[in-house]
């Protein structure tokens, strides 16, 4: 160890241009008989080193350290399937869902990308955090049909109701807002 000591501190010493011849010496003695030794010993020296010389001294346990050997490539395993069928009403994230009414009000309506679940996000007046939850068939329904004429729908979106007048320009009902529909909310201005 005494070589190896001897050897860092002429690297420490060495100009740039001179440093190679060095580095190679410290990698002989690191993948020789006493390499792990070595190894360890360089590593504990480097951490004390000036910043530069502990790059050249992670270049040389780069290079004495042995590579593990590649695992043979399998033959190629079929991929596995895409989403899980098993269960429909698995948790869903952000990226399942579609956006297919948006008011700015704070009513906005999702539908699954896969299935027929639909999902209303709210404001909670009290709290100011936004609460979703599913929607069931009847309620579903009765959303389409009240908010039939609203500019909010998001054209093109799967399950927007396709209604002649509606989009930016068309009619907005008086009571185009969700109403008693949202469970947990009253119908009442004002949420009250």
């Amino acid at each position: 160890m005494q070589e190896v000591d001897r050897l860092i501190e002429t690297l420490r010493k060495a100009s740039y241009k001179e440093r190679e011849p060095i580095k190679a010496q410290l990698t002989a003695l690191a993948t020789g008989a006493n390499g792990p030794a070595v190894r360890d010993h360089i590593d504990a020296k480097r951490r004390g080193e000036l910043l530069e010389v502990q790059w050249e001294l992670e270049e040389v346990l780069e290079a004495a350290t042995p590579k593990k050997p590649e695992e043979p490539k399998k033959a190629e395993e079929p991929a596995p399937p895409a989403e899980p069928a098993a269960d429909p009403n698995r948790p869903l994230t952000a990226k399942d869902l579609v956006v297919v009414y948006d008011d700015p009000r704070g009513l906005m309506l999702h539908k699954a990308k896969v299935g027929d679940r639909w999902f209303a996000t709210q404001f909670d007046q009290r709290t100011g955090q936004p609460q979703t939850f599913e929607l069931q068939a009847a309620e579903i329904a009765q959303l389409k049909t009240q908010l039939a004429g609203s500019p909010y729908w998001v054209i093109g979106a799967p399950g927007a109701p396709v209604v002649a007048g509606a989009g930016a320009a068309g009619p907005v009902k008086a009571a185009a807002g969700p109403g008693p529909l949202v469970k947990g909310m009253s119908g009442k201005p004002g949420g009250r």
